[in-house]
């Protein structure tokens, strides 16, 4: 019998899923394959002029985010005031019907953010491979899952095959140690590893996140890390599943019937690391020092405690990184030794695949409940899908946002990537709990300072960047 060299979970799931390998390259199957209206009609285009049809339109999802508007959803792509952005709309209706894949059309309660849904309907489970036209897949990675995003020519080749071409990463262990202080959230956690390690701390690796501080978060949590593992340069984030893995996928629409439950639960048990697997890169992170964080850059490393003040570019060390620093305090229109606590904001956003699920809410109700949104400040709430926003509504939450002033939408990508409507206008300033802050991200010439549920709901309300403990 041949012993097996310990492996990472990472190496299991690549290993359990490798179809052929040839020149470094492997070519893997694919279990869950998402679709969007922006990244999928070249694919069907190409797919039909090759005369072609998808492999397996019963391992697909289709639904709509990017473009949708947030308002007014009942009426369909009539709502879509951008001719482009309805001509994707309609061209996913039609391919996602033809090639017989489930789609949750524009206002079916169901339809939300794709990385939202996924798991919310039980469609991500722990050892898939999943992909998606869409670089935060990696949201996924919460469940156990290999998940990433891929381009337009490999989404054609994912309908055409069910499978992709890709070359192994490395392995990467970033350590969680303790516990995280009350009132910090796993969107602070996120933004305090990007600020250590950088936008490329990760690059050419997938990452496992382990220790105590993730065995505690929730499963919305882990979704918000592995979501930021992207903004590390990573290929992929991973957390084992476990226990609260379990429960979050008993009796989901479409998790496995009770009959073959536990069958998955035994598989789905032992998809850890081996204890003397090895990692190519092993760094460890102490809980305990991570406090409320934003950012004050155009990327999602320019990072700092809403306690301290903008750095000076003059004290970084490396020229480029001195240069990025000086262009991001340029356009932010922000000075070095500013305080960022009490910097102005015209807008805040809560919403997007990092912050828009129920525990997000629940924490940005909490803040926010018997108060105003400040009078200068547009504040508004994008739930991630129509259920969410269904029970926000019965948990009571929509109505405490109404009353604070917060204008409650219906779901979709919204402010988050400014293909719809919802953008913020020249020289604005927005706190924003999505996952980047590049320059003209939300809007031409806006200006994003990332931050948590809770910070955004209480900056909201104080009409300036402000730690929540202190409003």
């Amino acid at each position: 019998m041949m012993i097996l060299a310990p492996r990472t979970l990472y190496d299991k799931i690549w290993d359990a899923h490798v179809v052929a390998e040839d020149d470094g390259e492997s070519l893997i199957y694919v279990d869950l394959h998402l679709i969007h209206e922006v990244t999928s009609p070249q694919a069907f285009s190409g797919l039909a002029a090759a005369g072609r049809r998808v492999r397996r339109p019963d391992l697909a999802l289709a639904l709509s985010d990017h473009n949708v508007p947030t308002i007014n959803q009942d009426a369909g792509t009539a709502a879509v005031t951008d001719e482009e952005a309805r001509a994707q709309l309609e061209a996913l209706a039609e391919n996602a019907d033809k090639a017989g894949i489930e789609r949750f059309a524009m206002g079916d309660p169901r339809n939300g953010i794709v990385h939202v849904v996924g798991p919310e309907q039980g469609r991500s489970r722990p050892g898939m491979t999943i992909v998606c036209g869409d670089s935060h897949t990696s949201t996924h990675g919460a469940f156990g899952a290999l998940a990433f995003g891929i381009g337009t020519s490999e989404i054609e080749h994912v309908l055409a095959t069910q499978t992709i071409r890709q070359r192994r990463s490395r392995n990467m262990r970033i350590n969680i140690a303790g516990d995280m202080s009350p009132h910090v959230y796993a969107k602070d956690l996120a933004l305090y590893i990007l600020q250590q390690i950088g936008v490329d701390g990760a690059t050419g690796h997938v990452i496992e996140f382990t220790g105590k501080a993730i065995r505690s978060l929730s499963m919305e949590g882990r979704m918000t890390l592995c979501n930021l593992s992207i903004e590390m340069g990573a290929r992929a984030g991973l957390v084992a599943p476990d226990r609260q893995t379990f429960a979050y996928l008993k009796d989901r629409p479409a998790s496995p019937s009770s009959a073959e439950w536990d069958v998955k639960l035994e598989h789905w048990s032992h998809l850890s690391s081996d204890p003397d697997a090895a990692f190519d890169r092993k760094i460890e992170i102490d809980a305990s020092a991570v406090r409320p964080m934003v950012s004050w850059g155009t990327n999602p490393s320019q990072i700092i405690a809403v306690d301290e003040r903008i750095p000076d570019p003059d004290m970084l060390n490396h020229p480029v990184l001195r240069a990025e620093a000086k262009r991001a305090l340029r356009y932010m229109d922000l000075l070095s030794g500013m305080p960022i606590a009490g910097l102005r904001l015209d807008r805040v956003f809560i919403g997007s695949c990092t912050n828009s699920r129920i525990e997000d809410l629940r924490a940005a109700a909490a803040i926010v409940e018997g108060k105003k949104v400040a009078p200068h400040v547009i504040a508004m709430i994008v739930p991630g899908s129509g259920l969410i926003k269904l029970q926000a509504e019965a948990e009571g939450l929509g109505q405490i946002f109404r009353d604070a002033g917060f204008h409650w939408r219906q779901p979709g990508c919204s402010m988050c990537v400014g293909m719809n409507a919802d953008k913020l206008l020249p020289g604005e300033r927005c706190g924003s709990t999505s996952n980047r802050n590049f320059e003209n991200r939300q809007g031409q010439s806006g200006r994003t300072h990332l931050m948590s549920p809770a910070m955004a709901a209480a900056s909201a309300i104080a009409g300036h960047i402000i730690d929540p403990d202190k409003l």
